[in-house]
């Protein structure tokens, strides 16, 4: 779900908060933002990240309100150090939200390995200005399994097109780990969640 997606050389510019998929919506744009760039798709894919690896969608709101409430409820209430300027946005003070400790990844995403769980945090990260950028993403230990040559993949290739990767089926592995992967990889390179 990336229909904000840009070339990243273009400025940012303004558009309306209400954009990109319920689910897959940062909350700074369910407070209202409508200024953003990158951030916003990275935030979306830290949730499909999430959903591959376990399944099920981490945000399933089906309003606003209780969308960041899910969000909340999952990574903790932000405050000031998390997400400047959370106290006094108005669309905040008025849903009045419970303080959220937030729940720990590992237990809601156990199938990913710690290296998983650090590239999840980074991408679920509330201030936008904090979030991984696409290219740290790609080069994280996360994805230190695959061939360098993916990382020479032009914009329109995949990464099937690799003689080096194929899919194998899942045979119930309980964890997702670039460790657990290498051993196909160094054989044949195999891509699998």
């Amino acid at each position: 779900d990336f229909g904000l997606a840009r070339i990243k050389s273009f400025p940012t510019k303004t558009y309306s908060h209400e954009v990109v998929t319920l689910w897959y919506r940062p909350p700074d744009v369910l407070l209202g933002s409508t200024e953003y760039s990158t951030p916003i798709d990275i935030w979306a894919v830290g949730c499909i990240f999430y959903e591959m690896a376990c399944g099920r969608p981490l945000f399933a709101g089906t309003k606003v309100d209780e969308e960041l409430y899910l969000i909340f409820k999952c990574l903790g209430t932000p405050n000031e150090k998390t997400l400047p300027g959370v106290t006094t946005n108005p669309d905040f003070q008025a849903l009045r939200f419970p303080f959220y400790h937030g729940e720990s990844l590992n237990h809601l995403a156990p199938r990913l390995d710690q290296n998983g769980i650090d590239l999840l945090e980074k991408f679920l990260r509330y201030n936008p200005h904090s979030r991984i950028s696409a290219h740290d993403a790609m080069m994280h230990k996360f994805f230190s399994c695959y061939p360098p040559v993916v990382h020479t993949l032009g914009p329109l290739q995949s990464i099937l097109d690799l003689n080096e990767i194929y899919l194998t089926k899942d045979h119930g592995s309980k964890l997702i780990t670039a460790s657990l992967m290498k051993t196909a990889i160094s054989k044949r390179s195999s891509v699998h969640l």
